[in-house]
C-alpha cells in the first residue's frame, strides 16, 4: 500500500510517501510545501491543499495520514493550521481517497515505542525504519514520514483486529 503523510502547516506543510507491505516500508518521495505571508490567508491554504492534491495524483497513493493538531501554545496558529487540514481532506475526499488523522503521541508510540520521545528520537527511528542513511529533511518532511509508518502500524493493528488475532 502507498501512503501520503502529510504534517501540516501554513508556512511549512511536510509530505512524505511511503509504500509498505507489512513491517517493510519504503521511501517513495518526501518534501516541503512552502507557502509566503505576502499572500492572503486564504490564498495560501489553497495553494497547499492544491498542492498536496497534485502530489497524490503524481504518486500512486491509496491513503492519507494527516497529523492533527494535539495541544496548541498559539491559538492563532492553531486555527490556521486546523484550516489547512480541513482543506487538505477535503482535496483527499474528493479523490475518494482514506484519510486518517494521526497525533503526535500515536506517531511517538508507531515508530518508537515511547510516548515522550522527543522529536530527534523519532526523526532517528524514521530513518532506520526507512533504511535511510541519515534522517530526512527538512523536519516538516521527516514528520511526514513518520506519519506515514504511524498510519501502517495503525491499519495493521486494526486489520488484525478484524481477523480475529487480537481478541
Amino acid at each position: 500500500m502507498t501512503v501520503l503523510g502529510i504534517d501540516p502547516g501554513l508556512a511549512n506543510t511536510g509530505w512524505g510517501v511511503v509504500e509498505y507491505t507489512g513491517q517493510h516500508y519504503r521511501p517513495v518521495s518526501f518534501g516541503v510545501i512552502k507557502t509566503s505571508t505576502e499572500f492572503e490567508l486564504a490564498d495560501r491554504i489553497h495553494a497547499i491543499a492544491c498542492e498536496v492534491g497534485r502530489l497524490a495524483d503524481r504518486f500512486p497513493v491509496e491513503a492519507v495520514a494527516i497529523e492533527d493538531i494535539f495541544f496548541a501554545k498559539n491559538v492563532s496558529s492553531s486555527i490556521s493550521v486546523a484550516k489547512v487540514i480541513g482543506s487538505i481532506t477535503h482535496e483527499m475526499k474528493t479523490r475518494k481517497l482514506d484519510v486518517q488523522y494521526v497525533t503526535p503521541l500515536q506517531v511517538k508510540m508507531a515508530i518508537t515505542g515511547i510516548g515522550r520521545a522527543d522529536k530527534n528520537q523519532v526523526q532517528q527511528m524514521v530513518a532506520i525504519l526507512l533504511k535511510m542513511d541519515k534522517i530526512p529533511r527538512p523536519d516538516h518532511a521527516a514528520d511526514a514520514l513518520a506519519d506515514c509508518i504511524t498510519y501502517a502500524v495503525l491499519n495493521s493493528t486494526k486489520n488484525r483486529m478484524k481477523g480475529g488475532l487480537l481478541r
